[in-house]
């Protein structure tokens, strides 16, 4: 069964141009055309003329018709197949309630909202069921179909395709990374689409995996927070020296911040893993010998980063002629950083205590890999089992499957009661996850 609604985003929280939107700025422009012709016929007082449907009854019911005033229920929903997780939910409510109504003949805005049923963000939907269903007079809502279809796309879209990245690394995190693969607009949009799919998934499988964001934006409709590794910019400031790169990030910064070591720059994963392993440890060790557990804390490393890139092959990685399983990152290469941090310990001259506590360090730091994944390919290192704790995911999300929308009036009110009135293959359609929206 579906989830209630969650509670609502503030409408301030989406940023919208309500001007823009009232006068039609972000809608084909067809809308409003016709929105300007049913506003003249409503001052006019047009009762409908035309043909009347050949249906038992209907006569004199649309020869009552005020075709300015016509009332209409619609439905909105993708085709995607098997199936998407709903999101765009709250954005398509905070666009009624900030542009459904017109503008009087003294150019005032008068508000009029329709009324909205919906399924909640982040339930399954089918092809041709409903997502979103409204009910009111038709032009007080028209010229809204285009940015309405949009929102239900994009964000349904991004959390069907995260949740399919999920299912694939079979309960490990994701890092959402396609901020820099897009325009700046729609990572509010998108990081409230990952969001949603990310706690879909973990309410389906008793799961607690975090939110792993990349900006602030993305966050910022429910103040989280961006979160991520380093750049090879920052390494290469340090002459690609990654240890001593990551020790100075790690004393500048608070310990919320997580310490992931981007480890592939010089070519050499498993060396620059090591190297920065063995000074992290060096520094947690040395803290604890004098009983400062903060600055422990601060040496704490929680991870590496592989980021190879696709046409080079890592210095640890013997070749084999296939290029798919010598370059960029693939399994060998997490393996081999794993066995390599996994052994550490065993090459410091310590005391058993503290030999104890630096192999508990050594194989507590996780391996992340990013660089070209998807989907298929996480599935790959899967069933190959590479001892990969997180993936990270960028353009692949703008790359997945579309996830376009349909609007369609399906029913008209005549003296009060409704009629079943939709183009041709076009139907009302049940959906019995519809939750009141508005």
């Amino acid at each position: 069964m579906p989830r209630r609604l969650p509670a609502r985003v503030p409408t301030a929280a989406f940023g919208l141009d309500a001007e823009r939107l009232r006068k039609g700025d972000f809608s084909d422009r067809y809308f409003l055309n016709i929105q300007q012709t049913l506003t003249s016929l409503a001052r006019s007082g047009y009762l409908f003329q035309g043909r009347v449907p050949p249906r038992r009854g209907l006569e004199g019911r649309a020869r009552s018709l005020r075709v300015g005033e016509a009332r209409v229920e619609m439905q909105f929903f993708t085709r995607r197949r098997p199936r998407s997780l709903a999101c765009g939910i709250e954005h398509a409510r905070a666009i009624l309630e900030t542009a459904a109504g017109g503008y009087d003949s003294r150019n005032r805005w008068v508000p009029a909202v329709p009324q909205a049923w919906a399924v909640p963000e982040g339930t399954w939907l089918l092809p041709l069921r409903p997502a979103l269903r409204l009910s009111g007079r038709y032009r007080d809502f028209c010229i809204l179909e285009t940015p309405l279809l949009g929102v239900l796309a994009r964000e349904t879209r991004i959390a069907t395709s995260v949740m399919e990245a999920l299912r694939a690394a079979r309960g490990k995190p994701v890092f959402f990374f396609p901020a820099r693969m897009d325009l700046p607009a729609t990572q509010p949009s998108d990081g409230w689409a990952y969001r949603i799919a990310v706690e879909s998934y973990n309410r389906l499988t008793g799961r607690s995996l975090p939110l792993l964001i990349s900006t602030e934006a993305q966050g910022e409709r429910w103040g989280g927070h961006g979160t991520g590794t380093v750049a090879h910019g920052f390494v290469l400031c340090f002459l690609g020296d990654t240890a001593e790169a990551m020790l100075h990030y790690a004393e500048a910064l608070p310990l919320h911040v997580r310490r992931i070591a981007l480890v592939d720059t010089t070519g050499d994963c498993v060396g620059e893993a090591l190297r920065t392993a063995r000074a992290f440890f060096e520094k947690h060790l040395a803290a604890l010998r004098s009983g400062n557990r903060e600055q422990a804390e601060r040496f704490r490393l929680e991870g590496v980063r592989a980021d190879t890139a696709a046409e080079v092959r890592d210095r640890s990685v013997k070749p084999t002629g296939d290029i798919e399983s010598d370059r960029g990152v693939n399994e060998r290469l997490v393996s081999a950083i794993r066995l390599a941090l996994d052994g550490a310990a065993d090459l410091l001259p310590l005391r058993r205590e503290e030999a104890r506590l630096a192999r508990a360090y050594f194989r507590n730091i996780r391996i992340v890999a990013t660089g070209g994944f998807d989907p298929e390919k996480i599935a790959r290192f899967e069933r190959a089992r590479a001892p990969v704790d997180i993936y990270g995911i960028g353009s692949w999300f703008l790359r997945s499957a579309p996830n376009d929308f349909t609007a369609d009036v399906v029913r008209v009110e005549l003296a009060g009661q409704w009629v079943e009135m939709a183009k041709k293959g076009r139907k009302r359609i049940p959906n019995r996850d519809l939750r009141r929206l508005l």
